[in-house]
């Protein structure tokens, strides 16, 4: 996503990809370019996730899905991880996470949508995790039903991982 050619996979990119499902790796399209996920949403035979990032349809901003990646990962039964930070978002408040966790279950349905934080220390969130509760009450102000907070809040990636990592 951040090369000068924002390209395509390699021959190389290709053959790990196979490999990685194989070995029971997770590919994560997190920071590829739209070139590069587009290959791999093509090629996966096992569930694919953006482990954080955001929508273009709620933040126009270059790393984030278009709809048509977000049906792609939600065609290999993967997920698609909202983050909380601003280039996520394009604002630092749970309205605007929620916002785009609406649209990924708009677009891919609700078990796509899950969290996707990047609480690494290089970007600004406005809340640290002991405020995850109230994406919680902002799912539920919106309608949300206990069963799918919980698919969002975290669910939705256990099934993944469950169906995906070696036993």
């Amino acid at each position: 996503m951040h090369g000068v050619e924002k390209g395509g996979l390699t021959d190389l990119g290709r053959r790990v990809l196979t490999e990685m499902e194989r070995r029971g790796i997770i590919v994560d399209i997190a920071h590829a370019s739209h070139d590069a996920v587009a290959e791999m949403l093509e090629l996966a035979t096992k569930p694919v996730v953006l482990s954080h990032g955001g929508v273009q349809a709620t933040c126009k901003v270059n790393r984030n899905l278009t709809d048509d990646e977000i049906r792609g990962v939600a065609a290999t039964g993967g997920v698609v991880g909202v983050g909380y930070w601003d280039a996520a978002v394009c604002d630092l408040t749970t309205k605007a996470v929620v916002d785009a966790i609406d649209h990924v279950v708009e677009v891919g349905g609700i078990e796509t949508a899950a969290l996707g934080s990047d609480y690494d220390g290089a970007t600004t969130v406005g809340w640290d995790t002991s405020h995850l509760a109230a994406i919680t009450q902002e799912l539920v102000d919106r309608g949300y039903d206990d069963d799918q907070v919980a698919a969002i809040m975290g669910g939705n990636t256990l099934r993944v991982l469950q169906a995906t990592l070696p036993e």
